[in-house]
């Protein structure tokens, strides 16, 4: 992989791919360049894809309590050495990390995002600080595994698929990234959607959701793309949470290349 330096001096690995327009792929928790690799394969017969780990990931460094604006520096860094006229996609609270450094000034104008797991509501908002605090006491134990354990069952995997995913060589590799678990609370903030914040993101912006997806969830971006100035709004019929590479990849080529066509033709 090569690797850029982000603001503070952290090494952020990352990996180029085929060829056009560049687009930054962010992962959301514990996930990494790996896991976007499937996604990647699709979309770089159309774009130059980039892929990277997150910071305290893979082969990126990076450690310490988390903070958004050191994440926010490290996407920065990776936008800056794919190239101009990038364009960037985040799943999860990936997509979190893409609105904040949106916000925060990134010199993108094409964005798009899939389900940014907030939970706008009161109940949605106690569910997440009873998360963020248990997380914070797990890690703090040292319990690496009962902090993936937390984020899974937070985010609706059974308990039988959890336990086969303990028993697999893939359960090591989740542990080695739980710290990171916190990163991704504290993109999300309390849960809420940070309408005033993103009101500054000036980008083209994609919601996307899946059809399957629970109600709060598709509820929660059809509210962030209203919150977004120019924002926009469709659900992938069939889709849930995980949502497949083949699925979403031609919805990706087609929103980023017709986007940059009307540009280019304006």
């Amino acid at each position: 992989m090569d690797r850029t330096l982000s603001a503070d001096g952290t090494p952020i690995a990352y990996r180029p791919q085929g060829e056009g327009l560049p687009l930054v792929l962010v992962g959301g928790a514990l996930s990494s360049a790996a896991t976007d690799a499937p996604l990647a394969a699709l979309l770089a017969t159309r774009f130059t894809v980039v892929t990277y780990d997150r910071r305290g990931r893979g082969a990126s460094g990076g450690s310490g309590p988390p903070a958004v604006a050191r994440e926010v520096e490290d996407l920065t860094a990776v936008v800056r050495a794919a190239g101009a006229g990038a364009a960037v996609f985040g799943t999860g609270s990936g997509g979190a990390l893409v609105l904040e450094a949106a916000a925060a000034g990134l010199p993108v104008e094409l964005l798009a995002v899939y389900e940014p797991p907030y939970t706008p509501g009161a109940s949605g908002l106690l569910s997440k600080a009873r998360r963020t605090d248990r997380l914070h006491r797990l890690l703090a134990a040292g319990d690496r595994s009962g902090a993936v354990e937390l984020h899974l069952s937070a985010t609706g995997v059974e308990r039988e698929t959890a336990a086969r995913l303990r028993r697999s060589p893939r359960w090591a590799e989740l542990e080695a990234m739980a710290h990171t678990l916190a990163y991704d609370e504290a993109l999300l903030g309390d849960g809420a959607i940070p309408v005033e914040r993103f009101a500054a993101v000036a980008a083209r912006t994609l919601v996307l959701c899946g059809g399957f997806s629970s109600a709060s969830a598709r509820a929660a971006t059809r509210t962030l793309a209203e919150a977004l100035p120019r924002g926009r709004h469709r659900t992938l019929t069939g889709q849930m949470r995980e949502v497949a590479p083949q699925v979403i990849a031609p919805v990706l080529a087609d929103f980023f290349a017709r986007e940059v066509y009307a540009r280019a033709g304006s």
